[in-house]
């Protein structure tokens, strides 16, 4: 059974920084993408950054310059370093992955920025 399982969220205050993880497990195929999206409170899920397997990124337009996505391909984890946090970085992310049997997304990490 496939599991995706993010960690690293928290709070933190603006201008800082956070390191998330996701770890996928029960994987044993290719996975394509990975990607973090996230939701804030009253909005819409949205795509934050795109990694590709061999290892071309994208990001949302509000993240350039301050997020950086990675994946380690032998270990099935992607990551999300957040740098210059900001209050409207706030938000549940969660990590996702397509693969050739199908997309997945993990439970959630809440990151919250505030002082």
């Amino acid at each position: 059974q496939v599991q995706l399982v993010e960690s690293g969220g928290g709070l933190v205050q603006p201008g800082g920084s956070l390191r998330l993880s996701c770890a996928a497990s029960g994987i044993n195929f290719s996975i394509n993408i990975m990607d973090w999206y996230r939701q804030a409170a009253g909005k819409d899920r949205e795509l934050v950054a795109r990694i590709w397997r061999g290892g071309s990124t994208d990001y949302d337009n509000s993240v350039k310059g301050r997020f950086t996505i990675s994946r380690d391909n032998a270990k099935n984890m992607v990551y999300l370093q957040m740098n210059s946090l900001k209050r409207e970085d706030t938000a549940v992310y969660y990590c996702h992955i397509a693969t050739v049997r199908g997309a997945y997304w993990g439970q959630g990490t809440q990151v919250t920025v505030s002082s």
